[in-house]
């Protein structure tokens, strides 16, 4: 079993996406080989029944080329799933789905929510498929130690997150340790992982569903898939929905000295969205909002963060012991509650309830009655290692290659956004000290030529994704339609806007999309929409 104390150091670890951008240097355009079309025939699909239960799924695997330089070299194996069409009439083709990541299962995830994901206009129409890229989930995973039990035996004595000079220096030794040992254990898989060749992989599998051209929908890390898949087959793009965007340029980050957690403004994100959990929750009133009845809300937020820094917290189990629960775990356990419109009244609820540990207010509890031990959701079993999340992160972006320049760099980070920039400043550091290369990965230039109308969708206060990457991520496509989200949560799903999920499948359906639509989405702390539940679990173990 994975303890919280690994759990939140497998969630720093992977950790990702203020100042304005820097200019940074774009490659040359890519030739006339970039999209390097396999010399293979699409894989067959193989459609069988779906284990664990997801009786309305079918599910399969198939094996591609590790690296499409040598097409008929070594495999690897991508599983793969369907969850087909419920119209009686004429499909219209498949939709594809990447969650997030990078390092989120497309498998499972479609497994979960599925059935919701889309309005039932879209579910008649298309088939929905998702796969696990190349080293995550049921897809060979990339592995960093010989097997679970020794991963957690070694990372289990490590720190989630560093606060003094001390701890700096102990924090790189070891990332260092982690990036060998990846390097050591799967040098082939790290070294085929690429967003690129992801995009080939899926590709090859548009081609299997019998597509003549590519329908898909990306969220988050999944926007980088989708611009990656653009530049490479810009010819074989139908539509896209691209959902909580970020700039490519500054994912890939090609002569920037800057972090890659500055470049891609999750700092700021968590910051932002962090102060609108309690401008709202006092608005919201005690009410609806436990930590309004102890005070200032933001005030008690900031008095709780600050003792459980100095002294964790010695929570009470339900078999009479007792877990120490710190501030690196009270940090990410809030920054990916925000990560839904659903998250923000139990994570002021988990507040209210270490006040009332700590001693912080009146002694008052939340009006929900907080549970004595606030759930820590970053623990799951079903992932085969930290190298998941790792993979396509090392082999597409760009990081400071002195690592002691991150210090410095994320100390500065946290004086502007306090908390946040250290809990997202240490992304991607890691990659230092991963010495292995993925010679084909793609990291610009990223100015599209596929003519075709794209759907490009950005909410407000996304912790994850910062609104203001929309714009440049738009400017990229010729033909982009811009759709706001005026509200809270990471993507259209979190954010819970039926306005939005209309306006997807009016998309995927018609093509037809209004440029500068601007939609409302749930309003926290206050009484639930039904897509308010739907949520799309955080990409754990991958940063986005």
């Amino acid at each position: 079993m994975t303890t919280r104390r690994t759990a939140a150091l497998v969630a720093a670890l992977a950790l990702m996406t203020t100042a304005a951008a820097p200019a940074m240097a774009e490659p040359a355009a890519p030739g006339a080989d970039a999209a390097r079309a396999p010399a293979v025939a699409a894989p067959e699909l193989d459609w069988r029944d779906c284990p664990d239960g997801a009786d309305a799924f079918d599910c399969t695997s198939v094996e591609l080329p590790s690296d499409y330089d040598r097409p008929h070299g070594p495999t690897t194996t991508v599983a793969v799933t369907r969850l087909p069409a419920t119209g009686p009439g004429e499909r219209l083709g498949s939709v594809f789905v990447n969650f997030g990541g990078p390092g989120g299962e497309g498998v499972s995830t479609l497994h979960a929510i599925g059935h919701e994901l889309f309005e039932p206009s879209v579910r008649e129409k298309f088939d929905i498929v998702a796969f696990d890229p190349r080293g995550v989930g049921a897809s060979d995973p990339a592995t960093c130690y010989p097997d679970q039990e020794s991963e957690d035996e070694a990372l289990a004595g490590m720190l989630a997150l560093p606060h003094d000079r001390r701890q700096e220096r102990r924090f790189l030794a070891e990332a260092a340790q982690v990036g060998l040992a990846c390097a050591t254990m799967s040098p082939d898989r790290f070294g085929t992982a690429s967003s690129a060749n992801v995009a080939r992989d899926m590709d090859l599998l548009r081609q299997a569903v019998g597509d003549e051209k590519l329908t898909y929908v990306g969220y988050s890390y999944g926007t980088i898939l989708g611009a990656t898949y653009g530049m490479l087959f810009p010819g074989n793009v139908r539509a896209m929905v691209l959902d909580g965007p970020l700039d490519p340029r500054q994912w890939s980050g090609v002569g920037s000295r800057e972090l890659l957690g500055t470049r891609l403004l999750q700092a700021r994100g968590g910051h932002e969205a962090f102060a609108e959990l309690w401008r709202l929750c006092e608005q919201a009133g005690p009410a609806e909002c436990s930590t309004a009845g102890l005070g200032d809300a933001a005030t008690v937020a900031e008095q709780v963060l600050t003792e459980i820094r100095r002294t964790p917290a010695e929570v009470p189990m339900p078999d009479g012991g007792t877990i120490t629960y710190t501030y690196d775990m009270l940090l990410l356990e809030t920054f990916f509650s925000l990560y839904t419109v659903a998250g923000y009244e139990p994570v002021a609820d988990v507040y209210t309830y270490f006040a009332g540990l700590l001693g912080i207010g009146p002694a008052t509890r939340s009006r929900t009655a907080a549970p004595d031990v606030p759930e820590f959701r970053l623990g799951r079993e079903d992932y085969p290692s930290v190298g998941t999340a790792l993979g396509t992160l090392c082999a597409d972006v760009e990081v400071p290659r002195n690592p002691l320049t991150y210090p410095r760099q994320v100390r500065e980070l946290n004086e502007r956004y306090p908390h946040f920039g250290l809990l997202r400043g240490w992304v991607g550091v890691h990659c230092a000290f991963l010495p292995v290369e993925d010679e084909d990965a793609y990291q610009g230039p990223w100015i599209q030529s596929a003519h075709v109308p794209v759907l490009v969708i950005g909410t407000r206060f996304d912790p994850a994704t910062h609104y203001d990457h929309t714009a440049p991520y738009a400017s990229l496509w010729p033909d982009a339609r811009t759709l706001t989200i005026e509200g809270y949560g990471h993507t259209s799903q979190n954010a819970a806007s039926p306005c939005a999920h209309a306006a997807i499948a009016d998309y995927l359906l018609t093509l037809a999309a209004q440029d500068g639509t601007v939609c409302e989405g749930a309003k926290p702390f206050t009484p639930a929409d039904p897509r308010a539940t739907n949520e799309l679990r955080p990409e754990l173990p991958a940063p986005f």
